[in-house]
């Protein structure tokens, strides 16, 4: 039975993953850092929803420990790495950027020789959209990555270029995935679609920078799930390619997400428009041909429109609006 090691089993993809390998027979286990701030809440939710109830180990570990890191993956015999343990967020990475730098660039690089030394033979790992920068048409693996428009993209930018160091230099593949705007049950709450869902139900009002225009190709949890599931399940001894979109090639106007979302909450949206910052990037679109090729044909699509049912179904449980009118005075 194949050992996959998940780092970050405790984050929103993370976690997904870690259940949807343990449900098709895999060998699984993990570590995550847990934090102390108001992300703790969904974090022990999701291990108590998601990774307690499928059997799956987590221990407490800083990726940034090699030497915990290398010893932990020698004790499970891993034969499979999937990295997810990193600082997402495109403007927290402003407001801290030596932080970000630790966990995505030395944490990366920790996690690159914890795999040589200990021999794993397949390592993918949690690259972004955000490599791609500005630009329009579909973003094909490719295409020239960056200029970065953010200290998050510089360093996802350099998470590849690691990897490719250690893939000419001492011969260990990888795979980064360029998920495309994951969200789902359980997601991040620095992300639109939670951010939104949560201020619309409880009578907040939002703000839709780039006046509402920018597009972006939502992907929900559980097509990426299927993906990096399938991608674990390829046979050890079938090279993958060095980088893969994880979308859907269907990009939706924020306009038209917001539209989606007030009909999936049944209740209207307070709108604040605002201009796009510099930070962000006002279209992302994945070419998914390469990864089709790869998995044999396309991944699971969750229209979107179902996809935010979904997520309000599971908020609606998580986190219970009480039944007052006018929603503002929720």
């Amino acid at each position: 039975m194949q050992s996959v090691f998940v780092t970050g089993a405790a984050g929103f993809i993370g976690a997904h993953v870690a259940q949807a390998l343990a449900k098709h027979g895999l060998r699984v286990s993990g570590c995550d850092l847990l934090s102390a701030s108001s992300m703790l809440a969904l974090q022990d939710g999701r291990l108590t929803a998601l990774i307690r109830a499928s059997g799956v180990d987590v221990t407490p570990l800083d990726a940034c420990d090699t030497d915990a890191l290398t010893l932990a993956l020698l004790e499970r015999q891993a034969d499979v790495v999937v990295h997810l343990a990193a600082l997402p967020g495109v403007r927290a990475s402003a407001e801290r950027p030596l932080t970000y730098a630790n966990a995505n660039l030395m944490g990366f690089a920790s996690v690159l020789e914890a795999c040589r030394r200990a021999g794993v033979r397949r390592l993918l790992y949690a690259s972004s959209s955000s490599v791609y920068g500005q630009r329009g048409g579909q973003f094909a693996e490719s295409d020239r990555t960056g200029p970065p428009t953010s200290f998050y993209a510089a360093t996802k930018m350099a998470n590849e270029a690691m990897a490719a160091a250690y893939k000419a230099q001492m011969g260990l593949t990888s795979t980064g995935l360029r998920f495309f705007t994951v969200y789902g049950p359980w997601g991040r709450p620095d992300m639109a679609p939670y951010l939104f869902a949560q201020a619309i139900r409880q009578g907040r009002p939002i703000k839709l920078y780039g006046h509402g225009q920018p597009r972006r190709d939502f992907t929900f949890i559980a097509d990426a799930v299927d993906a990096v599931v399938r991608l674990v399940q390829q046979p050890l001894q079938q090279p993958l390619p060095d980088v893969l979109n994880i979308g859907h090639s269907q990009p939706v106007r924020l306009l038209e997400f917001v539209r989606l979302l007030e009909e999936a909450l049944g209740r209207e949206a307070q709108v604040e428009m605002h201009r796009l910052p510099p930070d962000d990037v006002a279209y992302t679109c994945a070419d998914d041909r390469l990864l089709h090729r790869v998995l044999g044909g396309p991944m699971q699509h969750t229209p979107l429109r179902q996809g935010l049912a979904r997520l309000v179904d599971w908020l609606d449980q998580w986190d219970p609006i009480p039944a007052c009118q006018p929603a503002s005075t929720c």
